[in-house]
This record gives C-alpha cells, sequence and structure tokens, in this order.
C-alpha cells in the first residue's frame, strides 16, 4: 500500500511523462519540418521561433521534475531510493533515483555517430567543450557515489545496529528514551540521504544543461528529443 508522498508523487509522474511526450511529439514536428525544409522566409522565421521558444519550455519541464521531488523528498526520502511509480527495469536502469549523468554523453555520442544527425556536424569547439564538460560531470558522479557510499556504510554501522537491537531488547522506561535515540539517529541518515539525492540530481541537471549551452538550437532540439524518446520508451 503507497503512502501519501509515494501517491502524490506518482499521480505528479503520470502527469509529467505525458506532458514530455507532448513536447517529445512537437520537438519532432520541429526536425521534420526542417527535414522538408520549405524555402520560404516566412516559414524558415516561424519555424526558429518555435524551434527558440519551445527549448526552455522543455528544460523548465525538468526543472519542475526535480523542485516536486525534492518537496516530496524532504517528507519521506526512502520512497525515492525505492519508487513504487517506476518499472523493475526502469529502477534497474536508475543511479541514485535518477538517470547517470555520463548517460547524456553516450546519446551525444550515438547522435554524432548517425550521418544524418545534425551533431554529426559538431564543429571541433564544441566537440572539445562537450569533452571538457564529460570529464566535469564524470568527476561529479564519482564525487556523488562516494557520497553514498559513506551513507550505505552508515546505515550498516555497528550503533545503529545496536540501536536497531536495543529497541527489540528493552523495556519500561528505558524504551522511549531509545526509540528517541533511534528516531534521531534515523532522522540523520534521511537528511544525509536527501542531499545525497539532491546532489545527484543536480549533476544530472548540470550535464543536460551544459550539453544544451553548447549545442546550437537545432542540436538542441534532436538532443532533446531523443532524451524525451529514451524517457518515453523505457517508460512503455
Amino acid at each position: 500500500m503507497k503512502n501519501q508522498v509515494e501517491e502524490r508523487f506518482c499521480e505528479f509522474f503520470e502527469r509529467w511523462i505525458c506532458q514530455l511526450d507532448d513536447y517529445f511529439h512537437q520537438l519532432m514536428q520541429i526536425l521534420s519540418n526542417e527535414r522538408v525544409k520549405t524555402v520560404t522566409t516566412t516559414h524558415y522565421c516561424d519555424n526558429q521561433q518555435e524551434l527558440q521558444a519551445l527549448i526552455p519550455k522543455v528544460t523548465q519541464h525538468h526543472k519542475e521534475y526535480y523542485a516536486m521531488k525534492w518537496a516530496l523528498a524532504h517528507e519521506d526520502v526512502f520512497a525515492f531510493f525505492s519508487p513504487v511509480w517506476l518499472s523493475p527495469l526502469e529502477t534497474a536502469c536508475s543511479w541514485i533515483t535518477g538517470w547517470k549523468p555520463s548517460a547524456a554523453f553516450k546519446l551525444v555520442d550515438s547522435l554524432r555517430a548517425n550521418n544524418q544527425s545534425t551533431l554529426a556536424e559538431l564543429t571541433h569547439d564544441q566537440v572539445s567543450q562537450i569533452e571538457e564538460l564529460r570529464m566535469k560531470i564524470k568527476s561529479e558522479e564519482e564525487k556523488v557515489e562516494r557520497d553514498m557510499e559513506r551513507q550505505q556504510v552508515a546505515i550498516a554501522d555497528r550503533k545503529m545496529v545496536e540501536l536497531s537491537r536495543l529497541v527489540f531488547e528493552v523495556s519500561g522506561n528505558q524504551v522511549s528514551q531509545v526509540e528517541e535515540l533511534a528516531r534521531v539517529a534515523l532522522n540523520g541518515l534521511m537528511a544525509e540521504l536527501e542531499e545525497v539525492m539532491k546532489a545527484a540530481d543536480c549533476v544530472r541537471f548540470r550535464a543536460l544543461k551544459g550539453i544544451l549551452d553548447v549545442l546550437s538550437p537545432l542540436q538542441c532540439v534532436e538532443f532533446l528529443a531523443a532524451t524525451c524518446m529514451l524517457h518515453i520508451k523505457l517508460r512503455q
């Protein structure tokens, strides 16, 4: 049975995915228009305006996801480390409550390998900037992983284990004292996990935003369409 946080995020997540699917079709329509390219100036201007307006809408959509996630994680961070709204496949592909930031660069590499892709035409300067960003994000990923490992060690720490044992063994007035110690320890653990989750999300968004800052508007549209498609297909 789902608790209140799980119920609320499940409802939000379904709406979020539906909106992502809508943005995906809008992005693909722009790409389709570019491929058939009508040579009229009016069409070109209209398409450019639509393109320029859609990119920030999609990035804002991702920001809204993290805003809701952080708000509810403050109430129950454990829900995001064992998400009931994800399928087993989605959970298996998850890295600290979300997608792994370095996957965004693998997607760029995949698009670059396609001769029909606009990313196949990246300039030398663009490639250099993306490689620099890749190394920076990889370093940030490793830091988050070390922080997560520390939390996993803390969960199995001898003091935590001893507290858990005492909760079942003490009696009388000692029960409330031990329960209070356990509550304080658990709250501390939850706060630390929340910080690790937020750090992972920040790396995810920096990877996404950093790549978009390097690409041209049309390349941004193609990259965002590919990221949307991955989310949607994995969901399906």
